[in-house]
């Protein structure tokens, strides 16, 4: 087979791409797993600072020098701060507090508090956090400080509070916050407050109400520092943006040259151990846009963010080679392995890397974030700072001569995050890690051997995907698989158990923090089923060994593991025990079916399917008031589409029991499961559709759990059904897709892609699909892709990067095993 030279396949991989997707609310740009992930938040990659998902800042900073001119093409300058009063992130510090309502001048300087407790911040019900422990409602806060320079350049007030606060300084209030932010965030101070200091003594006031759940209280004072700026810094003019599965391809304009930067990580499914690989590379294609030659220089800095929590923990630094690689290496000096817990949190130890091959001749140094653009216009690019806060990784290629033709170089950006989970009190190693590959550098020499034969298979997958996607949905559809692809896979970590089993856990993003949630798992399962379904069973076999091994002794599939990345046991408080049981029958029976029907991995939870499907029989028809996995909208007794989800997963055991041989209970469960169909349908009519609660037929809702009657052909529910609903369906559209029911206008866009799957012909399944392809592209709340969205104006409701946009892969998944 006649092969293309490397820069050939570079050039057909842009111009492929370029029938994929330009729009997006969010750009990935490095995507590994919960805590390696970084996007742009906006459409020019320039225009902004680069996040993490939950966007923290995560800066990648990229500068390109033409002829001495120097263009930005990628991130901001990030902004830096001094601090003016300690938050407890930075340092511990004493105050005094009072759970008693004082009286209306407790925020007052010259308040005596002589009467209240001293106590040491941070503030929180949360015994393994606190400093001092608040259990109460409410808690008053006064903290003495003094200044002796009020020359300040903007000042900004860091408040972590749950829930409402009231921030007073001198007893003016400055700030009032509702509900709870999760982390110390910046508020900015008008003038107002910044006068109402003195130099001296000064107090800082708080009032902080926990309304229920978690409670915390911290708070500070910084000053954000005057920006050096470069006078003779420009803007490279961005031409272009394109997403495909794997990659997100830049084209930019940056003088008499013209750059094409592009971002892979290349997480293709059939090879575990690529998949595995915390690696991804940033390619630069330079050449001459006005026929002469031109000397360039391409910069390249990572902020120490990347591999902490919070911009005050302080980092330690290494530069080295590494056989064939420069090595830049950064991480916390503190290294608290596995030490935290939670939703809106960041790695804050293990170690990023930076690397580059020798043969690129780059410098590489380590700078503070104020040093790093200095040295690349001064050229001083020798000293290295081994430890500090605000520090960053600096790489420059230089290019040499460029003319018309393309000249390509590449950095590597890594994370060896050690272990990376807590598995029922055993802490894991990564994947990669083997008997064979032990260390990051074996890893990071690897993956540079291997770039060209990578990228080649990358853009072939890329093209196949959206080319089999497009067949499957039409080209909105496709553009959506690819705009989920990367974040679906992203949202988990790949380990393996201390039994040798798989292990894909998946972390509940923006929701609550849940690791390997059975109803995240659940709708994310067509994108895994259709391309590795050794991952849908690493999604499962943790909560089979929950069940199995009696720590969760219920006659009911769990819930979740834990809170990532601690998988020692559900820490969700409340059930969801139809839901739940219902997906891992009906998630069992897709895995038969991905391996050619045979019931293998059936057989070996056979004992636990089975009590499973017996408490489906007993409590899914009519379902009592439960959760179920939309419970952002509220407890439900008598849903009609659970009940489905129950009568679905009844007759997927039925179905399983087939093929194992067993006529008798194959026959015993589907009489059942047909019964339970008829009576449903008697139930939920409520004349031109099926209604959300049974017997209430004003009411209606998406049954996106009957989809999977039609992929497993179970013939469970008759045609006239679907037909129905979508019928109706068509008639219930906003602007930006099908509410999820009558009770809202919110929706979720996973499950409309469901829905669309029920329809019979591509019309109507188009006609589902496309608002939300508009909602991807037209959305004014630019996150990692939302699933959970306004269908009136296409905002934001809640949840982002969320792994469940795998769904969106359901057609596909459709079409594919209906061809066979």
């Amino acid at each position: 087979m006649k092969r293309f030279p490397f820069v050939v396949c570079l050039m057909l991989a842009g111009f492929l791409a370029r029938a994929q997707v330009t729009k997006a609310p969010a750009y990935p740009l490095i995507t590994h797993n919960p805590y390696f992930s970084i996007w742009s938040f906006t459409d020019n990659l320039n225009e902004s600072t680069t996040h993490h998902w939950t966007g923290k800042d995560q800066s990648l900073l990229g500068l390109i020098k033409v002829d001495g001119t120097v263009y930005r093409f990628m991130g901001k300058e990030s902004v830096e701060y001094k601090t003016v009063l300690a938050a407890a992130d930075e340092k511990p510090y004493t105050c005094k507090f009072t759970e008693a309502e004082p009286s209306k001048d407790w925020a007052s300087v010259k308040f005596d508090d002589s009467s209240w407790k001293t106590g040491t911040a941070p503030f929180s019900n949360d015994k393994s956090a606190a400093k001092t422990l608040w259990t109460g409602r409410d808690i008053w806060v006064r903290r003495t400080f003094t200044l002796n320079d009020l020359n300040f350049n903007k000042l900004w007030l860091r408040l972590h509070h749950d829930d409402e606060a009231e921030v007073y300084i001198n007893g003016k209030k400055v700030n009032e916050q509702g509900g709870a932010n999760g982390d110390l965030q910046y508020f900015a101070l008008n003038d107002s407050a910044v006068n109402a200091l003195k130099k001296g003594e000064n107090v800082l006031a708080l009032h902080c109400t926990n309304t229920g759940g978690g409670a915390w209280l911290d708070a500070g004072l910084a000053d954000e520092l005057k920006p050096t700026g470069h006078a003779a810094l420009k803007l490279a003019k961005q031409t272009s943006v394109t997403i495909n599965a794997t990659q997100t391809i830049y084209n930019f304009k940056c003088g008499k040259a013209d750059l094409q930067l592009t971002f892979t990580s290349p997480l293709l499914m059939n090879d575990l151990n690529l998949l595995s690989r915390p690696v991804s590379y940033i390619s630069y294609k330079v050449k001459s846009n006005d026929g002469a030659s031109h000397d360039v220089k391409v910069y390249f800095s990572a902020s120490a963010d990347i591999a902490r929590n919070t911009p005050q923990q302080p980092v330690t630094t290494q530069q080295y080679t590494s056989g064939s690689l420069s090595v830049l290496k950064a991480g916390t000096i503190e290294q608290p392995i596995l030490q935290k817990k939670g939703d809106d949190l960041r790695i804050d130890w293990g170690y990023m890397y930076v690397a580059v091959p020798k043969t690129a001749n780059a410098q590489q140094y380590i700078s503070t974030g104020k040093q790093s653009v200095d040295s690349f216009f001064s050229g001083d690019s020798k000293s290295t700072v081994k430890e500090g806060t605000n520090l960053v990784l600096n790489t420059v290629i230089p290019f040499g001569k460029v003319g018309k033709t393309a000249v390509v170089k590449f950095v590597e950006l890594g994370y060896d995050d050690i272990t990376p989970v807590q598995y029922f009190h055993t802490n894991l190693k990564p994947w990669w890690q083997n008997a064979q590959t032990k260390t990051i550098e074996q890893i990071l020499a690897k993956a540079a051997a291997e770039y060209p034969a990578v990228l080649q298979k990358c853009t072939a997958f890329n093209t196949s995907m959206y080319k089999d996607a497009q067949n499957a949905g039409g080209t909105p559809f496709a553009k959506l698989c690819a705009l989920a692809y990367r974040q679906a896979i992203s949202a988990h970590t790949l380990v393996k158990s201390p039994q040798g089993e798989i292990l894909f856990l998946s972390k509940e993003n923006f929701s609550n923090g849940s690791i390997n949630t059975v109803d995240v798992t659940y709708p994310s399962a067509p994108l895994f089923l259709l391309y590795n379904p050794k991952l849908m069973e690493g999604m499962l076999n943790g909560i089979f060994y929950f069940s199995e091994t009696g720590k969760f002794a219920h006659d009911f599939a769990a819930h979740d593991l834990g809170t990532y990345p601690l998988a020692n046991g559900q820490t969700y408080g409340e059930g969801m025990p139809v839901e739940e049981s219902g997906n891992m029958l009906a998630l069992t029976a897709a895995i038969v079916r991905a391996n050619g029907n045979n019931p293998a991995y059936a057989k070996k939870h056979w004992k636990t399917l089975t009590t499973w499907t017996n408490y489906l029989a007993k409590e899914g028809l009519d379902p009592a008031n439960q959760l179920c996995t939309d419970d952002f909208a509220g407890h439900l007794a008598r849903n009609a589409n659970l009940s489905a989800k129950a009568i679905v997963g009844v007759g997927c055991y039925a179905h399983l029991a087939d093929l194992l041989g067993q006529k008798d209970v194959a026959a015993k469960y589907r009489a059942m499961a047909k019964d339970m169909v008829s009576k449903w349908m008697k139930m939920a009519d409520a004349g031109d559709h099926y209604s959300l609660v049974f017997d209430k037929k004003d009411s209606w809702s998406q049954k996106y759990n009957i989809v999977w009657d039609k992929i497993l052909g179970l013939n469970l529910f008759p045609q006239s059904v679907y037909d129905r609903e979508i019928k109706f369906y068509l008639t219930k559209q906003n602007k930006y897709g099908i509410p999820l029911d009558s009770r809202k206008t919110y929706t979720k866009s996973d499950w409309i892609i469901w829905t669309a799957t029920l329809a019979k012909n591509k019309a109507d399944f188009e006609a589902l699909v496309n608002p939300v392809y508009q909602y991807a592209t037209e959305t004014p709340t630019h996150v990692p892709l939302s699933d959970w969205h306004e269908t009136t104006n296409g905002k934001q409701v809640g949840f982002q990067a969320r792994s469940v946009v795998g769904g969106y892969f359901i057609k596909l998944l459709q079409q594919k095993w209906s061809a066979k």
